[in-house]
């Protein structure tokens, strides 16, 4: 733990969140194409065009399971540099996919790959970007640290996802991957020459006791990470469905709320608790949602999802520090790693899920679905604060 945090604490932030920002670009960059160049480039169904959306969060779950306990004995720096270098193997892979849409199921398999990569590099760089600020700054800045990571996170995918069209107009996906592929050595290059931070040497929770105690508000991230998955997954074909233009703008609204929710009530943690502040920014995320569902037109749409993105914007880091003080300092990453883990199994969950409720039902499904698991997100952390109030109750009687 650091004692003394440094002087320069807010550069040497900065600088960690600068290897989530430029992660996140890459995720970004596909993201608002990807979908329709399945389903209508290739020819596959809306249901194949999810899960090439989700994929890529399979394999993010699979690399959490390793990359805290790896943070915490090799340090994060090490798992920075293996996800960029996994960035660039994404982005080689997704562009020998765009050369290759005359042999559809060829494509297809070269952008899964390039799915589960860019799904481990997601998933060793947020982790360990986190832990390396906070290890260069101490926990005292873990609130900041959180906040500034998530508006990196989704600052960068507002700004990718444009990009990203702008790209697949001007070259289709080879030019998706090619950026794709500079992103991720870029990130190397930057990560490469910063110090390393020393690990605590102290004997470590088992992986599964730290599961064990962030899994009820992991529970409750999963349920609002639902909305961003609809989102994310189906906003380009409901845009399309209806012959809607410009899906990007709902992305891009959903990204800049994010942003301004973080900046805004960065603090409303610290003064209010953070069961608080997820019961109100849960009810938001709702209420977004449901205007999605219910949008006659695209103005709707882009309202719901800069709605949602506000709403979402402070259910982490609300949640995010309470994880963070229910493990000692040498499990930490670990604990970032399975509570960021929660988010990872929505969006995998959320892409097959609402890509048969677009098919069977209708476009605007998906929205709905992900109205009522914010509410069951919201019922599941009414339940934890009536917890914490009879547990302080009882402290306070005895």
């Amino acid at each position: 733990m650091t004692q003394n945090p440094p002087r320069n604490s807010k550069l040497l932030i900065l600088l960690s969140v600068l290897c989530t920002a430029l992660a996140y670009f890459g995720v970004g960059l596909p993201l608002a194409v990807l979908p329709g160049w399945v389903h209508n480039g290739l020819g596959y169904s809306a249901v194949i065009a999810g899960l090439a959306i989700s994929l890529q969060y399979v394999a993010t779950i699979v690399s959490r399971g390793f990359v805290g306990p790896m943070v915490d004995t090799s340090g994060p720096r090490r798992s920075i540099l293996l996800g960029f270098a996994c960035c660039c193997a994404s982005g080689a892979l997704l562009m020998v996919a765009g050369l290759l849409t005359r042999s559809p199921a060829l494509a297809l398999t070269m952008m899964l790959l390039s799915r589960i990569l860019l799904g481990f590099a997601e998933s060793w760089v947020g982790t360990s970007s986190i832990a390396w600020a906070i290890g260069r700054t101490g926990p005292e800045n873990t609130a900041r640290i959180i906040s500034w990571n998530g508006i990196a996170t989704y600052g960068a995918i507002a700004i990718g996802a444009p990009a990203g069209v702008w790209l697949f107009q001007l070259g289709t996906m080879p030019a998706v991957g090619t950026v794709l592929l500079v992103t991720g050595a870029c990130g190397f290059a930057f990560a490469w020459p910063q110090p390393a931070t020393q690990t605590v040497a102290a004997d470590r929770l088992p992986y599964s006791a730290v599961v064990a105690r962030v899994l009820p508000y992991g529970m409750a991230l999963a349920a609002g990470a639902i909305g961003f998955g609809v989102i994310a997954a189906f906003i380009a074909l409901y845009y399309s469905e209806r012959d809607w233009s410009s899906a990007w703008i709902a992305l891009s609204g959903f990204g800049v709320a994010f942003v301004a929710a973080r900046l805004l009530f960065v603090d409303s943690v610290a003064r209010h608790g953070g069961l608080k502040v997820a019961i109100l920014f849960l009810s938001i995320e709702a209420a977004g949602l449901a205007t999605i569902w219910l949008s006659a037109g695209p103005l709707g749409a882009i309202v719901g999802a800069a709605t949602t993105g506000f709403g979402f914007a402070m259910l982490f880091p609300a949640l995010g520090m309470i994880v963070v003080d229910l493990v000692p300092p040498q499990n930490r990453g670990a604990a970032i790693g399975a509570y960021s883990m929660f988010t990872d199994i929505a969006l995998c969950i959320t892409g097959p899920v609402a890509g048969i409720l677009a098919a069977d039902v209708s476009y605007a499904s998906p929205f709905l679905f992900g109205a009522l698991a914010a509410l069951f997100g919201l019922v599941l952390v009414f339940t934890l604060a009536r917890r914490q109030a009879v547990g302080a109750s009882s402290v306070a009687s005895y």
